[in-house]
C-alpha cells in the first residue's frame, strides 16, 4: 500500500522535484543564477504566458483544447494598437483588444459546444484565421512606440510598490483559477465533464455552456495577454503571440493536468510555468543558442506529453491497487465529484 501511495505522490509532485532541481543546477553552473533580481525577472517573463495557461488548463480539463490562443493574442494587440492610434484613447483600445480575444473563444465556443466540432481542427483553423487577421489588419507592419498612447506605454514599466503590474497580474489570475477550480460547482462541473461527459450531463451539468464559457475566457485571457506584451515591448506587432499556443500547452501538461481531461490542479501548472521559464533563463545564463532553445521547446513539450501518458498510467494502476483508498484519492485531487469518484471505484 505505502509503495503505491508513494508512486501517486511522485507522478504527482514530479514536477515540483523537478523545478527544484532545476533551479538547483543553474545554480550551481552559474552562481549569480539564484538571486532576487532574476527571480523577478524570471517571473516577469512569466506572467503573460501564465495568463494564457491557466485559462487553458480549464479548457484541458474539461476535455477540449485551444491552439489559437497565440494568433488571438497577435490579433488583440494589433486591433488595440489601432484604436489606441487612431483614437488616442487607451481604456478604449485596450478594451477593444479584450472584446476581439472573447470573440475569438466565443466563435470557438460555438463551433465547439454547440455544433460539436473537434476542438483540435476548430482552433488549429483559428491560429492560422487569426494569425491572418493580425497581418492583415497591420499590413504586416508594425505598430512604432510613437503611435501608441504614453499611458498604455506606462503600463508596461508600471509596478505596485516594488512588484511590476505583470506580476501581481498573475497572482491575480492564479489566485482566481485555484478558487474557482477548488471551491466552486463550476471547477467541479469542469473536472466532471473532462472525467466522464455522459455521467456529468446526467447529473445536470450544462455541458454546452460551461465549455462555451470556458472559450469565451481563454480568447479573453490570451488577448490581455498580448496587449500586456504589447506594453512591455512599446509596441504591437502583428507576430507579438507567435508560439505562445505550444509554449501554454507545454506548461499545462508539464504541470500535470491530464490531456484527456478530467485531473489537473493550478498548483501544478504554475510550477509548470516556473519550470519552463527558469529553464529558459537557465539556458539564456548559459548563453545558449537561440535556435537550441527554440528546438528545447519542441522537445520539452514531447516530453511533456509521454509524462502526461505515463503518470495517468501510474496513478490509475496504483489507484486500482489501493481498491477502495482509490476514491479517497480521487477526491485528495478534487477530481470533479461523482462522476470521476465513480469512475474511479470501478476501475
Amino acid at each position: 500500500m505505502n509503495t503505491e501511495r508513494l508512486k501517486i505522490f511522485l507522478a504527482r509532485n514530479g514536477i515540483f522535484m523537478a523545478l527544484i532541481a532545476l533551479i538547483a543546477v543553474f545554480s550551481v553552473l552559474r552562481p549569480n543564477f539564484f538571486s532576487l533580481a532574476n527571480g523577478q525577472s524570471i517571473l516577469l517573463q512569466a506572467a503573460e504566458l501564465g495568463l494564457i495557461a491557466i485559462p487553458l488548463a480549464f479548457l484541458i480539463m474539461s476535455g477540449t483544447i485551444d491552439l489559437s490562443v497565440g494568433s488571438v493574442a497577435s490579433a488583440a494587440a494589433v486591433a488595440g494598437g489601432m484604436v489606441m492610434s487612431g483614437t488616442g484613447s487607451t481604456t478604449t483600445g485596450i478594451l477593444a483588444g479584450i472584446a476581439l480575444g472573447a470573440l475569438a473563444g466565443a466563435l470557438n465556443g460555438f463551433l465547439v459546444s454547440y455544433l460539436g466540432l473537434n476542438s483540435f481542427v476548430v482552433t488549429l483553423g483559428g491560429l492560422s484565421v487569426w494569425g491572418g487577421f493580425a497581418l492583415f489588419l497591420s499590413g504586416g507592419k508594425t505598430i512604432p512606440r510613437a503611435e501608441l498612447p504614453e499611458a498604455f506605454r506606462a503600463i508596461g514599466t508600471l509596478k505596485v510598490g516594488p512588484v511590476p503590474i505583470q506580476i501581481v497580474l498573475l497572482i491575480l489570475v492564479v489566485a482566481a483559477g485555484w478558487y474557482v477550480l477548488n471551491r466552486t460547482q463550476f471547477g467541479k462541473n469542469v473536472k466532471a465533464i473532462g472525467g466522464n461527459e455522459r455521467a456529468a450531463r446526467l447529473m445536470g451539468v450544462n455541458v454546452k455552456g460551461t465549455r462555451f464559457l470556458l472559450f469565451v475566457t481563454s480568447g479573453g485571457f490570451a488577448a490581455a495577454a498580448g496587449l500586456l506584451l504589447s506594453a512591455k515591448v512599446q509596441s504591437a506587432n502583428p507576430n507579438i503571440g507567435s508560439g505562445l499556443e505550444l509554449e501554454a500547452l507545454t506548461v499545462v501538461l508539464l504541470g500535470g493536468v491530464a490531456f484527456q481531461g478530467g485531473i489537473g490542479r493550478i498548483s501544478g501548472v504554475v510550477a509548470g510555468l516556473l519550470f519552463f521559464r527558469v529553464l529558459r533563463a537557465g539556458l539564456v545564463f548559459m548563453q545558449a543558442s537561440p535556435f537550441l532553445q527554440t528546438i528545447l521547446v519542441g522537445l520539452t513539450l514531447i516530453v511533456a506529453v509521454a509524462l502526461d501518458s505515463s503518470i495517468q498510467k501510474v496513478i490509475r494502476s496504483s489507484w486500482a491497487k489501493l481498491g477502495k483508498d482509490a476514491t479517497e484519492e480521487a477526491e485528495d485531487d478534487n477530481r470533479s465529484g461523482p462522476a470521476e469518484r465513480e469512475r474511479a471505484g470501478t476501475s
